[in-house]
């Protein structure tokens, strides 16, 4: 078992206060320190000095730069500062991102699918702004992806990207989530390597292991290279998977690039459409403007994705895809008589005359006044209409007292015009009709309730809008793990607290200074392993359900 490297000390660096040492890898340490002022936690990255020739310091100060044009990105990692430290190593101090990073995540227990769709989206995002300011990423993986503390995520590790015109010159990569052309005699890539390694993540996030490494086989370097050069993408053996997303990973992750997705943004709306299938609340797309005009919609895929600016991307949903109602007129082509009838077609701008509130016939008694009756002599003319603004009745003429003809003559009086009929009631009519209506109606469908005692209502189901994840609840750790040093080598057993039918285990040796740990399945409660030569051997260990899930690791070491 090999041991890594001893981190190097951390450098003294003015306004900042030395915490912890956060990780190692193979050209920098990362430490953890408190910036004096603004007084918060910051991630600093310290060049080795053993890796300080010329070349390198060029390549430091490219990822500073490259971090700093990018890191507005909601999901690209903050590059507050860079310098030179009092000993001569470079540094950078980045955002402190306090959670586990996504690989340590996907090791215990796979993403839900809701999960794994809104992370893709979200570095897809980051990746395609990258791609539009010249730079490709190359090194895309779940270890190279943070979490911030509003959990979202934050790519990382520009350490080897390159521009997209010397892309086939720049060395270093990952192998499980490396595409086959970056594998090649003569490495190349373009864009389309980066989509193949974000379809990998994607993968792995959900499968919780990288796509070509195979459980209960051996899986070094050489072993995955040739599968990914040869073999066809393994099934995810979800159930909670659509076959749709299972199609968007294989055509990210083709062998061929002409076969993949040509875009970061292409393959970020591929997910987003699993996501409208799936019923998943859509994540948005960030991206930055690369030039398009204002207002100009990109219409590849129906108005899902608008570019303008720094700006968050909601797609139309309903439907997927698509306009939702026929395309409206202009308004040079609306006549007038079709607007109006439009206005009064549609509820939401229906116009209605003025409403009329009927009165109770005693009501209208008292308010209209009386006729004076006589047993001969001329009829009383009718009451005279309410008197309008200005002494007239509104929108009739003046209405004038006839006066009687005393004169005695038998002449007939010239007829008179009949006055307008009131509406009023009218109204009153219509009011009363409908209130017997209702009343009728309500008493038709509560009478046999009211009679027969009711009966139990009809539960219901409250709409959600929160995805159901199908996957159950993580197994709990394995319990008493203990190791005993025999002549064999140090012997671990531990035991399963909660048993359950298909229950298999993962193990792995835990390595001194930290690092990633390879688990290997064993389906008994026991693993032999040979002794380490420091003297304290550790192993790690996992129980995993039929159905993927993974509990959390126990850990114990020997002696």
């Amino acid at each position: 078992m090999s041991s890594r490297r001893a981190p190097q000390s951390p450098p003294d660096l003015p306004g900042f206060t030395y915490l912890e040492l956060l990780g190692s890898g193979g050209f920098a340490d990362v430490f953890l320190y408190e910036q004096h002022l603004p007084k918060r936690r910051v991630a600093v990255k310290v060049l080795l000095t053993e890796r300080m020739t010329s070349g390198s310091i060029v390549e430091f100060t490219a990822e500073a730069n490259v971090m700093a044009m990018l890191s507005t990105h909601p999901a690209i990692v903050t590059i507050h500062q860079a310098g030179v430290a009092g000993d001569g190593r470079p540094y950078l101090v980045m955002e402190y991102c306090s959670r586990p990073n996504l690989q340590a995540r996907y090791r215990r227990e796979p993403f839900s699918v809701a999960e794994a769709l809104r992370v893709g989206v979200q570095v897809a995002a980051a990746v395609e702004t990258a791609h539009r300011a010249g730079v490709l990423h190359r090194d895309i993986k779940p270890a190279n992806i943070l979490v911030t503390e509003y959990n979202r995520p934050a790519l990382t590790d520009f350490g080897i990207a390159s521009t997209t015109a010397g892309a086939a010159d720049a060395g270093g990569l990952s192998i499980p989530w490396s595409p086959p052309e970056a594998l090649a005699a003569v490495p190349t890539g373009d864009a389309r390597s980066d989509v193949w390694s974000l379809g990998a993540t994607v993968y792995s996030l959900l499968a919780g292991r990288s796509p070509f490494e195979l459980v209960g086989h051996r899986n070094t370097g050489a072993e995955l290279i040739s599968r990914i050069e040869t073999l066809p993408l393994p099934p995810l053996e979800r159930p909670d998977a659509p076959s749709s997303l299972e199609r968007v990973l294989e055509r990210a992750m083709a062998k061929s690039p002409a076969d993949r997705y040509d875009t970061a943004l292409a393959f970020a709306r591929a997910l987003q459409k699993v996501q409208i299938e799936s019923a998943h609340a859509v994540t948005p797309i960030d991206i930055l403007d690369d030039g398009t005009p204002d207002g100009v919609v990109d219409d590849e895929d129906d108005g899902l994705t608008r570019v303008r600016g720094v700006v968050s991307i909601d797609p139309e949903t309903h439907p997927a895809a698509g306009p939702t109602r026929p395309p409206l007129p202009r308004h040079d082509q609306w006549a007038p008589e079709a607007a109006t009838r439009r206005a009064v077609a549609d509820d939401a701008t229906r116009v209605r005359p003025p409403s009329v509130i009927p009165q109770s016939p005693v009501a209208r008694m008292s308010a209209a006044p009386l006729r004076p009756t006589h047993p001969a002599g001329p009829a009383v003319p009718p009451p005279l209409p309410p008197a309008a603004p200005g002494g007239a009745s509104a929108g009739a003429a003046p209405y004038t007292q006839p006066t009687p003809d005393l004169s005695g003559d038998a002449a007939a009086p010239a007829p008179e015009a009949a006055p307008p009929a009131s509406r009023r009631g009218l109204w009153f009519a219509v009011g009363a009709g409908a209130f017997v209506l209702v009343m009728a109606v309500i008493l038709a469908l509560s009478l046999p309730a009211v009679l027969g005692g009711g009966g139990e209502p009809t539960p219901t189901a409250s709409p959600t809008d929160e995805p159901i994840d199908v996957i159950p609840v993580t197994a709990q750790p394995p319990a008493d793990l203990t190791g005993t040093v025999t002549p064999e080598g140090v012997v671990f057993t531990w035991v399963n607290p909660d048993p359950a039918q298909g229950d298999a285990y993962l193990w792995g040796l835990v390595e001194r200074g930290g690092g990633d740990t390879a688990l290997q399945p064993v389906s008994e409660t026991t693993v032999t392993v040979p002794a380490d030569p420091s003297g304290t051997t550790c192993i790690e260990v996992l129980i995993r359900r039929a159905n993927g899930q993974a509990s959390d690791p126990a850990t114990a070491c020997a002696p």
